[in-house]
């Protein structure tokens, strides 16, 4: 079923979560802070991490950057007290895929759980399929009711990004980051043009994906029926 690493200071909240994915089969490891989660990371990584926000010693913010250092494709579910926007883009932006609001529902908490899983093994497959794209990291090209087409490598490197977990949204930092690096000297227009182009190329009532810009975080690609 997989390994989830839990982190939280709160035992309540800690003892539930991992109570909750035992009963679902999960294989389960816990932590009381950040700190305590980067050793127990020393001994077994897991598949998958449900960090809490405020926490001693280290917070999620600082654990979601370290994790993300080494550990680029492990998805990470923040659960938090805070439900303000400025905490959603910090998450994004230290690169969480998704957050779950506390008090939440065990039945949501399961289904995203699932869904982060799903998302992770797409990309682990080198290889996603959204509406009628197929992208193939392999080769670096994109395929289309068995037609080839090669489109510029970092219009590609986008589309495999946002392709990889549709519906989750991407801040703006993170997807300039991870697409043209800690070192690009540009500026946030890059990303906008390179979104625009991957619209005029891939219309949507053509090849059933969208690209969605989420004020105030970023983009996420939609796939349409």
């Amino acid at each position: 079923m997989g390994s989830i690493m839990v982190v939280d200071d709160d035992v309540y909240i800690r003892e539930l979560v991992c109570a909750v994915l035992k009963n679902e089969g999960f294989i389960i490891s816990e932590a009381a802070d950040g700190r305590d989660a980067l050793r127990k990371f020393g001994e077994k990584i897991p598949d998958l991490c449900i960090i809490d926000i405020m926490m001693p010693n280290m917070d999620g913010f600082e654990l979601c950057h370290s994790i993300r250092q080494y550990h680029k494709d492990i998805p990470i579910l923040m659960l938090t007290a805070k439900g303000e926007l400025s905490a959603k883009v910090k998450g994004f932006e230290q690169g969480i895929d998704d957050y779950l609001t506390k008090p939440f529902e065990v039945p949501e908490l399961i289904l995203r759980v699932r869904a982060l899983l799903r998302r992770y093994n797409i990309v682990a497959t080198q290889s996603v399929q959204v509406g009628t794209l197929t992208i193939d990291r392999n080769s670096y090209t994109v395929f289309t009711d068995g037609e080839k087409m090669d489109i510029p490598m970092k219009e590609f490197e986008l589309l495999f990004k946002l392709g990889s977990t549709p519906g989750k949204t991407f801040s703006r930092n993170q997807l300039l980051e991870d697409i043209w690096g800690y070192d690009f000297e540009g500026n946030e227009r890059t990303l906008d043009v390179h979104v625009n182009r991957l619209r005029e190329r891939f219309p949507s009532e053509q090849y059933h994906v969208k690209i969605t810009t989420v004020r105030g975080l970023g983009y996420r690609l939609e796939v349409l029926p």
